[in-house]
């Protein structure tokens, strides 16, 4: 008889890396609730009411605000991919991984890439896009709000303004910071922005949130080519270039989270129940309280690894308060360390890419962790296995700083 393997009972781990992060029990309740049908009329009202809790999360009023099923990257994709005609100039704003995945996906879409480049662990300023945006005159500027691979958050005060000076659409990647740190869709002036539920949002990975602004909408509705199964008469085709992929065809997307309700794939019913009830804790909490809840961990953090004598990697004027680099010290096998934390503590912390892969560790306090004593709890098993593998440092002193930094 083949090997039917043993229920699923994963250890209990904190996880204190870049994401995912532990999801929140309220989240995990909601998707266990029954399935419904796609059209019943119970489930689009769910609908409707997670297309509201996701404009206030995003701080827009933007009509078009949905989710598009999968992993933060379909929203990515799906931005993108809607946006990006063939030959279509677009600009990059890049300084880690992430900038350099925006470069990947433009590529495969058929866009022209050109970039505006900071080294890991810097910001772009916005001079640097706004001169690039007048010399290139791109259709489409893609950027990047938080990357986790650098730890850096990228300002975005003025983005919009700069775009419509020159006819260029915004695309704001916020995967990392939606619901941690403030997103304000509307103030940037930002055309589409796309998040994740699997770091600030605190729940699990598999749905991302998007806003679209009517500007964008316009755009992706001019290349509406919907597929002849599903073709109505009451449907205006577009007459620009058909949207490349099928699945991340935003403007069958939006039909489908319109009144029309055209059916374009069988939305993710557990994943919805998940996503709506991560936008309630959010708004629950109020953004302001998130956010300073955000800032305080990451601040703490920071004192409690300073407190260690170790170094904290990047420009702390542009640190994300969720995540913190850490350069590993001379002589410490990072992953030894990272394999002690999560075999006697039960703590997963990240590791690095590019430049970066085994220079830094990446330690993640956000959503559901970005708890004092969560924070302290990682801090003192950080401690007590870096002394263990004989890097000298004082007893208590990285939990000592993280508590005075909370008292102050």
């Amino acid at each position: 008889m083949a090997e039917l393997y043993g229920e699923i009972d994963p250890p209990q781990r904190l996880l204190m890396g870049p994401g995912p992060v532990n999801a929140h029990p309220r989240v995990l309740r909601a998707m266990s609730a029954d399935l419904l049908g796609q059209f019943d009329p119970e489930f689009t009202s769910y609908m409707n009411e997670t297309m509201e809790l996701y404009r206030r999360v995003f701080q827009t009023e933007n009509r078009w605000t949905m989710l598009v099923d999968g992993t933060a990257r379909a929203g990515i994709e799906a931005a993108l991919i809607s946006l990006i005609e063939p030959g279509a100039t677009v600009l990059i704003v890049r300084s880690g991984r992430f900038g350099l995945l925006l470069s990947e996906i433009v590529e495969r879409a058929g866009g022209t890439i050109v970039t505006v480049d900071a080294e890991w662990g810097q910001i772009v300023p916005m001079s640097a896009i706004a001169a690039a945006v007048a010399k290139h005159k791109p259709a489409v500027v893609a950027c990047v709000h938080g990357d986790t691979s650098t730890t850096m958050a990228q300002p975005l005060d003025g983005l919009g303004a700069i775009c419509r000076e020159h006819g260029a659409l915004a695309y704001v990647d916020a995967t990392a910071t939606l619901g941690g740190m403030s997103v304000a869709v509307d103030a940037w002036g930002a055309d589409i922005v796309t998040g994740g539920l699997q770091k600030c949002m605190g729940g699990p990975s598999g749905s991302a949130p998007i806003t679209i602004s009517d500007r964008a909408a316009e755009h992706i509705l001019a290349r509406r080519h919907t597929e002849k199964g599903i073709a109505r008469a009451d449907l205006q085709q577009g007459g620009r270039a058909r949207i490349a992929s099928n699945y991340f065809d935003l403007a069958m997307v939006m039909d489908y989270w319109s009144e029309k309700r055209l059916n374009h794939h069988t939305e993710a019913t557990t994943m919805l129940y998940g996503a709506r009830e991560c936008a309630r804790i959010v708004l629950g909490e109020g953004l302001d309280a998130r956010f300073a809840r955000h800032a305080a961990a990451g601040k703490a953090m920071t004192a409690g690894l300073r407190g260690m004598g170790l170094t904290v990697f990047g420009d702390d004027a542009y640190r994300m308060p969720n995540v913190t680099g850490i350069c590993i010290p001379e002589g410490v096998d990072g992953e030894r360390v990272r394999t002690r934390m999560r075999e006697d503590f039960e703590i997963e912390i990240g590791t690095a890419f590019g430049p970066l892969q085994g220079k830094i560790w990446r330690i993640g306090a956000m959503g559901y962790n970005a708890m004092k004593h969560k924070v302290l709890i990682t801090l003192g098993a950080l401690e007590a296995v870096l002394r263990a593998e004989g890097y000298a440092v004082k007893s208590g002193a990285g939990v000592d700083a993280a508590l005075t930094s909370y008292a102050q």
